[in-house]
């Protein structure tokens, strides 16, 4: 059974390109080629029987990512790699969260781009090592700090201790400041830095800025 490609890309030169590294394998077979987003979408109207798409990102009439989003919705079971020049990573954010299975760049070689798409079909992911990395860094990044946001809940008291505390000001110039005595402040500072998950005062006030809670 071969596996049935189509390719989109608005430049033929790299259509005939990929045709050509696809062409030295037996078990894969391509099926029809899209010059934009909106093209496909016509040509799977006519013919989903379709296992994978090489998709490009920047096209006229319809990008590939708004492409990606629009055929999975429709067609969840085709798998979706984004075959692209760019490893930026607005592109690759993006291009995961409208339902990419893979992300290779296009100067890949035959080999890596015949394993590459053996991986997605087989649901894995392929990603060439630097977007690999690219994505991690994503990961770690947006998601990891919007989950902070939700999962931080202070009080107003302990959010007030905070925001003396980031003006540099002594334990106990903020029990003055708030007319509490030290030992409260300090219990406050306590449940503060458990609720951050932070060991001292300068990241207690940077986590804290981070995430618009002073």
């Amino acid at each position: 059974m071969k596996t049935k490609i189509a390719i989109v890309d608005d430049n033929m030169f790299l259509i005939k390109a990929v045709e050509e590294k696809l062409s030295f394998f037996e078990d894969l077979q391509v099926r029809f080629t899209a010059m934009n987003g909106i093209d496909v979408l016509e040509k799977l109207e006519e013919n989903h029987n379709i296992d994978l798409i090489l998709m490009d990102i920047e096209m006229p009439v319809m990008n590939g990512i708004d492409a990606t989003e629009k055929v999975k919705q429709k067609y969840p079971h085709v798998k979706i790699i984004m075959l692209t020049v760019f490893d930026n990573d607005e592109n690759i954010f993006n291009a995961i969260k409208a339902g990419a299975d893979g992300y290779l760049l296009k100067e890949i070689d035959a080999g890596a781009l015949h394993s590459g798409i053996l991986e997605t079909l087989n649901g894995g992911a392929a990603m060439n090592p630097s977007i690999a990395l690219k994505t991690l860094k994503l990961l770690r990044n947006p998601f990891m700090e919007t989950k902070e946001k939700e999962e931080i809940k202070l009080t107003s008291r302990e959010i007030d201790v905070l925001e003396q505390l980031s003006k540099g000001l002594s334990y106990n110039a903020v029990a003055e400041n708030l007319i509490l005595s030290t030992g409260t402040i300090r219990k406050h500072i306590e449940h503060i830095y458990r609720k951050l998950q932070v060991h001292n005062k300068l990241e207690a006030v940077e986590k804290a800025k981070r995430n618009n809670i002073i």
